[in-house]
């Protein structure tokens, strides 16, 4: 979906697709020089991560493996309720492999934080964290991904797989959202 199909929605575009694409691919050079020679399984964190996760991994110029997990840290509405949930768990056993959690976005990290923890418990050779945007103004838990494409105000952002009640994953560009829609 284009930003012009919901212009009135979004306050400002922050990134447009191209930018998004051209900082993805920088990540992924920088990704294929960190794991050069190691046997790498990339971690997207569902829902928001998809569309992050499908151009970062065309993005790699080398052989990846990919699996997926959905964890919540929501209840009902936009606050985190504190109680971290997996909805979905990996397929994969990651005993003795490199980990890369790719996010679409850090906001509290709660919700990171503890899924950094307890995939430690699984005896991985590593784990980092790969994310497009990071609010480091909310931060409310210590969370230090390795690669971030964008630090952005604490502003409620949607598109490229961010959402509001499920809407504007689909926007191509990321833009702030405009307070009418969500008041």
């Amino acid at each position: 979906m284009e930003s012009s199909h919901v212009e009135d929605d979004l306050v400002n575009i922050l990134f447009t697709e191209a930018q998004i694409q051209e900082r993805l691919a920088e990540m992924a050079v920088r990704i294929a020089e960190d794991y050069e020679g190691r046997d790498l399984l990339v971690v997207g964190v569902l829902r928001g991560a998809v569309m992050v996760m499908a151009d970062l991994a065309r993005a790699l110029p080398r052989h990846v493996e990919m699996d997926w997990m959905a964890i919540s840290s929501y209840g009902s509405g936009t606050k985190s309720s504190g109680v971290v949930r997996i909805l979905k768990d990996l397929d994969t056993d990651i005993s003795g492999r490199h980990v890369l959690v790719v996010d679409e976005i850090i906001d509290t990290g709660l919700t990171l934080s503890w899924l950094v923890n307890s995939l430690g418990t699984r005896n991985p050779a590593s784990v980092e964290i790969a994310t497009l945007l990071r609010k480091p103004e909310a931060l409310s838990m210590p969370v230090e991904p390795k690669y971030v494409g964008w630090d952005i105000p604490n502003e409620f952002v949607v598109g490229y797989g961010l959402d509001f009640n499920e809407k504007y994953r689909n926007l191509r560009d990321i833009g702030t959202l405009a307070p009418h829609v969500y008041s």
